[in-house]
């Protein structure tokens, strides 16, 4: 087994493998989003690790089965909308190197930051779906965020679908609620195809992120993992970088180790 290559000896790999690579495939969790204002959720001060009962929010029985529930998630996302977060350097990297490299980004994160970022968006590949949309749980009608959030600011609690009448939920995935096929392909063949395979801010715990994980060990050239805690598949890394991920981000991606980027 090879022994990961970790501190400024793995950024100066990690910045030699990404600078000869064809085809370079992130995947983001949570940790990427952080330095935006977003806490992540299984970390030491994550969402669920300070109030298990959150997971719920992410339950897509408990949300249909409970309108108090759909309630406090309209009035949680009322008082800070995800649009008035904003990208920080770490998104802000990847997009500047896919202007010069074949990148894609599969992301577990529903955000949209990336492509506010820059990062093209025929080139992320969002795998749990996105909160910058509401969908119809029962006749699948699309609409913005910002549209269903003006009606709860003007007293509708749980609104329902305009259309139909069917309970509305952000257009992410919930658990119980499967990845689309065609999104766990194309996620999956970017794993596979990639010479550099960075996992990024993500514990590598949860399906999909698992499976495209594992995709990577079975084919990329190399597999790096930048994250503040200790993943499942650190031992199949051939780099390990530690700290917060923007810092890590910039001094792989941007200027050399020891130069004040993430030294």
């Amino acid at each position: 087994m090879t022994i990961p290559l970790t501190g400024d000896e793995g950024v100066r790999a990690v910045r030699e493998w990404v600078g000869a690579a064809g085809r370079i495939t992130a995947l983001t969790g949570a940790g990427i989003s952080t330095d935006s204002g977003l806490p992540d959720f299984r970390g030491p001060r994550g969402l669920w690790t300070l109030d298990p009962s959150g997971v719920r929010l992410s339950s897509l029985a408990a949300y249909l089965a409970e309108p108090d529930l759909r309630r406090r998630l309209w009035a949680s996302l009322l008082e800070q909308p995800v649009g008035r977060i904003e990208p920080n350097d770490g998104h802000r990297a990847l997009a500047e190197l896919g202007r010069s490299r074949s990148v894609t980004v599969v992301t577990q994160n529903v955000d949209g930051l990336h492509q506010l970022a820059g990062s093209d968006p025929a080139r992320v590949i969002e795998l749990h779906g996105s909160m910058r949309h509401v969908q119809c749980l029962s006749c699948g009608t699309r609409s913005g965020l910002g549209a269903v959030l003006e009606r709860v600011s003007r007293g509708d609690a749980d609104p329902s679908c305009e259309r139909c009448g069917g309970v509305l939920k952000p257009a992410t995935v919930a658990f119980g609620q499967p990845v689309r096929e065609p999104v766990l392909r194309a996620a999956l063949a970017a794993a596979r195809e990639c010479d550099v395979f960075l996992a990024i801010g993500t514990t590598l715990s949860v399906s999909p992120a698992v499976s495209v994980a594992a995709e990577a060990a079975r084919h990329a050239a190399r597999l790096v993992i930048a994250n503040g805690q200790p993943t499942t598949y650190d031992r199949f890394a051939d780099a390990l970088l530690r700290g917060s991920i923007t810092a890590v981000l910039r001094s792989v991606l941007s200027g050399p180790p020891g130069t004040g980027h993430g030294s």
